[in-house]
């Protein structure tokens, strides 16, 4: 929070209309502050990290990069930075990216205006306000469709050791290598070295399959309670 308890807000839109009229809308709220905006992905990778807002609002197609780049190399250098995706398009693949990045929401354009400060304030308190639904058809989607854990989800799994399970279920969680290494005490190309090896041995290609994968096995798993 900034001075005072207000939730502070940086906006990176490269539509200098779209930017002024959220700033207006954000700054007439009496508990959040903008403490900076920007046009393009460069700028705002600059500014961000000396704003250190609470919630960076973020368009996700910019002319020279993505928004959700920009929360994926934010959210790496600082966790505490929460990221709102906004679009003009309700687009699965980018929600999932989005998801990856660790991004704590994503709205559409066309949200009112009581509903995108809800959504900031959501945001600023730690809520996710990633639809559970919208997440697993996405995962689904791009896992080919198909649900239940099968016999060689099983025997692919038997395959890792249990350093590497446990790098999996991180890469789950949307971590980024740097990030994994702090968690385990270990250098960044030790993490690099273990996932090429856990993406191996799971026949797959991207980081993203891997999360894809964790997330519907998290999603098949009875609960607890």
């Amino acid at each position: 929070m900034s001075e005072g308890g207000k939730i502070s807000v940086f906006l990176l839109d490269d539509h200098e209309v779209v930017r002024r009229g959220v700033h207006e809308l954000l700054a007439v709220e009496p508990d959040i502050e903008v403490v900076g905006e920007a046009g393009t992905a460069a700028d705002a990778l600059n500014r961000i990290p000396a704003a250190r807002p609470d919630v960076a609002v973020l368009d996700v197609r910019l002319p020279d990069g993505s928004g959700v780049e920009v929360c994926r190399e934010i959210r790496s250098r600082d966790e505490s930075i929460r990221c709102l995706m906004l679009t003009s398009y309700a687009d699965d693949e980018a929600l999932f990216d989005a998801i990856m990045a660790g991004a704590s929401g994503y709205v559409l354009k066309a949200i009112r205006g009581n509903e995108l400060l809800a959504a900031v304030r959501d945001v600023a308190a730690g809520k996710s306000l990633l639809d559970p639904e919208a997440t697993r058809r996405v995962l689904d989607r791009l896992r080919g469709g198909g649900t239940g854990a099968t016999r060689e989800d099983d025997e692919r799994l038997a395959r890792l050791t249990d350093q590497e399970r446990r790098i999996l279920d991180l890469i789950g969680d949307g971590l980024t290598n740097r990030a994994i290494g702090e968690e385990m005490h270990l250098a960044e190309k030790t993490i690099k070295n273990y996932v090429s090896s856990v993406l191996a041995k799971l026949g797959m290609s991207r980081r993203a399959q891997a999360a894809a994968y964790v997330a519907r096995r998290q999603a098949e798993r009875p609960a607890d309670h």
